[in-house]
């Protein structure tokens, strides 16, 4: 397997007395599930025993994040801001935060002396002053004692950018992928214009978000600062998640895990894929289904959207087997890696072998909710040749048959057996129906 990396500020920034609240209850709350096996339980009830030393180490890493974002508000309120400006990065809008909350000021007493709603003043801090005019910027930057200044010495590079040398087949190939998949505006299709607004969509996903910086393959690292395909693929899958998440506002809570064992037993259902979707959505992830640009090779992805866990998938192979191991991969980063990497990003393609620990540790996850461990080794399916043990495991775990004989293929590493048996063609049409009808974002 692969995985590239995408590099993003860290968003974990308290910015009132609401959130310190909250935040300090959340520390409470994990210290509790950490030093009480009952509390733990209540949990993760219904997960396999494997992955709760995973889960545990998540939860510490949880709190830890959790204690260092605390720590750097506070200290900022008696006027040292220097851990604060740290984890705002070089976000404007984060910086302006930090002044605030150094002068001692509420969001009601910047509000006060800029003659606005104290709603208008949370709004902005929220997004962290994205919609503002530059004159509303300058203007709270004057109210907050700060200078806004920029160097410009000389035309900076683009290198988030396609050449304008790129192989013109490439670049055809991006478009007409884009036209395809319904990514460009319908009023002007020319190619000077589609490849226009491309690049536009391009510019505004890295001036928010970053760029792809690294590709891991087992312990080798590669630069991927210039592959634009899997950004402008990201770009659009990102588009998508923020649709969901201004419509549906939903909110992750890493402390809620029981309803894990649930969505597993979604994959008994002809439209489980739809289902889970939904379940997701429920808990505050985003799943979005994107095709992938021909070429690039990704068969899923997980990352962060602000605070939002948002997980993509191409369905490269539309097949049951393959989606439900690609989903809780995936999941397993968002569940698992939370604070370890999810705001960095995973790209995978599961047709490279070569893998990390944290890619182990993801894969161990799916397999172990999909198939526990222990009931896996004691159980004549795992030796089956015929298909009635493998239905007779697959009634007891309540999911899908085909999840079984996927993973029996790979063990065996011959897919040539039960290729009739994984859903080949029952992943896709089930989606797109479901989108149909609630009138969902194209996936």
């Amino acid at each position: 397997m692969m995985c590239h990396l995408i590099a993003m500020v860290n968003s974990s920034l308290i910015t009132n007395e609401r959130q310190e609240r909250e935040v300090s209850a959340l520390i409470d709350q994990i210290s509790q599930a950490l030093s009480s096996d009952q509390v733990l339980q209540q949990i993760v009830d219904g997960l396999p025993p494997e992955v709760l030393d995973g889960v545990r180490r998540s939860l510490i890493a949880e709190r830890q994040e959790l204690i260092e974002s605390l720590e750097a508000y506070r200290t900022a309120q008696g006027g040292d801001v220097t851990a604060l400006k740290a984890r705002a990065g070089n976000d404007l809008g984060a910086l302006l935060v930090a002044a605030r909350v150094a002068k001692g000021w509420k969001q009601k007493e910047l509000a006060r002396r800029l003659f606005l709603p104290e709603q208008q003043i949370q709004r902005y801090e929220a997004e962290r002053y994205r919609s503002i005019s530059l004159s509303g910027l300058q203007r709270v930057a004057r109210t907050l004692g700060i200078r806004l200044t920029a160097h410009i010495d000389q035309p900076l590079p683009d290198p988030w950018l396609p050449s304008y040398e790129m192989p013109s087949s490439e670049l055809q190939k991006v478009l007409k992928h884009a036209r395809e998949n319904g990514w460009l505006d319908k009023a002007d299709q020319s190619d000077d214009s589609g490849i226009s607004q491309l690049r536009r969509t391009v510019a505004e996903h890295v001036g928010e978000y970053g760029t792809p910086s690294l590709l891991r393959t087992g312990l080798n690292v590669h630069d991927l600062s210039k592959d634009w395909f899997l950004l402008a693929w990201k770009a659009q899958v990102t588009r998508n998640a923020l649709r969901q998440i201004q419509r549906k506002k939903p909110r992750f809570r890493p402390l809620n895990m029981s309803w894990l064992s649930q969505l597993v037993k979604l994959s008994a259902f002809d439209d489980g894929p739809a289902r889970a979707k939904e379940m997701l959505a429920e808990q505050g992830i985003i799943l979005v289904i994107e095709s992938q640009i021909s070429g690039m090779r990704v068969d899923g992805a997980a990352f962060l959207i602000g605070e939002h866990p948002v997980i993509g998938l191409t369905l490269r192979l539309d097949a049951i087997d393959n989606f439900w191991f690609t989903l809780m991969h995936e999941l397993g980063h968002v569940i698992l890696h939370y604070r370890t990497g999810l705001a960095s990003g995973f790209f995978d393609d599961f047709e490279h072998i070569e893998i990390d620990e944290i890619e182990e540790e993801a894969n161990r996850f799916a397999q172990n909710m999909l198939i526990p461990e222990a009931v896996w080794t004691r159980s004549p399916a795992r030796i089956a040749k015929t298909v009635e043990p493998i239905e007779r495991l697959a009634k007891q775990l309540e999911i899908s048959p085909a999840i079984i004989f996927g993973r029996l293929r790979k063990e065996r590493e011959n897919y040539k057996i039960f290729s009739d048996k994984i859903g080949r063609g029952r992943v896709r049409k089930h989606l797109l129906a479901r989108t149909n009808e609630v009138n969902d974002e194209p996936v």
